[in-house]
């Protein structure tokens, strides 16, 4: 239980910084924060099952396997993971390919939106007491 509330917790850590980067322009940090706040979000509800996976691949496959194919959560979320991933790999190591504004603001909504789900499902879940 102290794994999956940590995760929440940095979750929301990771939003809050991406939000920053944001602030600051810096597009690619934020788009990478907002994947990594998704992608521990993820992390947490594969463990409610008793899952884990080694690597971030694995992490989203498992995430539509388990949460997305039975309508836990619907489609759009398994979407938003795999597109936040591949951003985060090009904000993170391609060079000339930068990302934009316009979609690090839309990638900042969908990570809101998808921990803000996710750790309502957990939440419920587990009665959860996660501080912000």
């Amino acid at each position: 239980m102290k794994e999956i509330t940590d995760l929440v917790s940095k979750a929301e850590k990771f939003l809050k910084t991406a939000e920053a980067a944001l602030e600051l322009g810096d597009y690619d940090s934020c788009a990478s924060r907002c994947y990594y706040a998704m992608f521990f979000l993820a992390e947490a509800a594969l463990l409610t099952k008793g899952l884990r996976a080694s690597s971030h691949k694995g992490v989203i496959s498992l995430f539509g396997e388990h949460f997305v194919k039975p309508g836990i959560f619907s489609r759009e979320y398994g979407k938003m993971l795999n597109e936040a991933y591949d951003r985060r790999l090009r904000g993170d190591y391609a060079t000339g390919f930068d990302i934009e504004e316009e979609e690090a603001r839309r990638m900042l909504e969908e990570a809101r939106e998808f921990v803000k789900e996710v750790r309502k499902y957990l939440t419920d879940l587990l009665q959860l007491e996660i501080e912000n």
